[in-house]
């Protein structure tokens, strides 16, 4: 008898099913498969704040996100290699996304300076002077053993002037040549890992058009739409997301970068986003808010003092079949770490079982009836309408 063995793939995105501009799929990778809709757990600085890897994908979480900009200055990137990679040092071993480390440097660093190289800037941490160009961000991605890799582009607000928005946009895409040539000069790493490109243009159709031509035409495993979630609004989001995944190829990932909440996932996934991440479910649940299908709440409120039930009834996550409200009210208000994490932990849980309800919905075709009854439910409290 023959046994065959069969590999898993560098990379490969099968879409099985459509509803509307919505899809669901897999896309399979060396280190597991990744469904989609996905929603990314963001592990900033090689963890997932408040959570253990094991319980990160006992959520459903199929990949993390890392950051180049925070890993690149602690503990840095060549230390990490030594140490046998991100994965092995953060000991999860499934697809890693890391983003590129150019918004980190724009928003996050002092006295940065952009030029055609690239964008020297002081680290936040320590003062020190660095430059991160396209070839750098690169060698730090593949440095850290990233599966998923995020060309480097400038990011600028969505409140400049169509000039400015243009130069970045067209500096981006001379980036995005650069980092595909980066990339592609890896060896090893280049041939088990994928690369995505960044649409930019800001809200301008036009723009966001010329984009997209000039990353198809230089090609990539995947493509994210970026340069949103930066202050415009949903309204305005969801305008831009009514024409910009199409402008992408069809036949690739959509990544919706730095999105978002719960509503916003939604919303985007009936636009053709395949994939999202965000800090908010981790942030929000050591400030005390927990995502519930009825809105989010605030477990540091008086009301929730002394009231026996869970954080959400409907959820299935470990944090509502085991605490009250009552007692992660006390947790929190008394700065406990556990308090941290569990509500870090059923944050995760709700966010992965919407992304599992969303699959559902679109396999089914009845993503449009699961949308208008999930924002009935989600906006009983009028207050979170965008």
């Amino acid at each position: 008898m023959t046994t065959t063995t069969v590999t898993a793939p560098r990379f490969d995105f099968q879409i099985a099913a459509t509803d509307g501009k919505a899809r669901t799929g897999t896309i399979r990778m060396k280190r597991g498969d990744i469904r989609t809709p996905a929603f990314m757990p963001v592990g900033t600085a090689a963890t997932v704040k408040a959570m253990k890897p094991t319980d990160v994908r006992a959520t459903g979480a199929d990949i993390i996100l890392g950051n180049t900009y925070h890993l690149m200055l602690r503990p840095g990137a060549e230390r990490v290699a030594r140490l046998g990679g991100l994965h092995k040092f953060m000991r999860w071993d499934r697809p890693i996304l890391t983003d590129s480390g150019g918004y980190q440097v724009m928003s996050l660093s002092a006295l940065t300076k952009r030029s055609e190289e690239g964008v020297a800037f002081a680290s936040h941490l320590d003062g020190s002077r660095h430059m991160l160009s396209p070839e750098r961000s690169m060698e730090i991605q593949r440095l850290l053993g990233s599966d998923i890799v995020m060309a480097f582009d400038e990011l600028v607000p969505t409140t400049s002037t169509r000039e400015v928005q243009a130069a970045a946009m067209e500096r981006s895409m001379r980036w995005a040549r650069r980092s595909r040539e980066g990339f592609d000069s890896g060896g090893a790493h280049a041939e088990g890992a994928a690369l995505f490109g960044i649409q930019q243009g800001a809200l301008d159709e036009g723009l966001r058009k010329s984009s997209a031509d000039a990353l198809l035409d230089i090609g990539f495993d995947g493509y994210a739409v970026g340069g949103l979630a930066v202050g415009e609004g949903q309204e305005a989001m969801f305008a831009c997301l009514d024409y910009a995944p199409g402008q992408l190829d069809p036949a690739k990932p959509r990544y919706l970068m730095g999105v978002g909440k719960p509503d916003d996932i939604v919303g985007a996934v009936e636009r053709g986003i395949d994939m999202f991440d965000c800090v908010l479910p981790t942030r929000s649940g050591r400030n005390g808010q927990a995502f519930t299908r009825n809105g989010p709440i605030n477990i540091r409120n008086a009301k929730q003092a002394e009231d026996q039930g869970p954080i959400d009834p409907s959820c299935a996550c470990p944090v509502c079949g085991q605490f009250s409200r009552a007692y992660l009210h006390h947790l929190n208000r008394s700065g406990e770490i556990l308090g941290a994490m569990l509500m870090t932990e059923h944050n995760i849980w709700f966010y992965q079982a919407l992304m599992a309800d969303l699959r559902s919905a679109i396999g089914e075709g009845r993503l449009t009836a699961f949308a208008t009854a999930w924002r009935a439910d989600y906006y009983a409290n009028s207050s979170l309408r965008a």
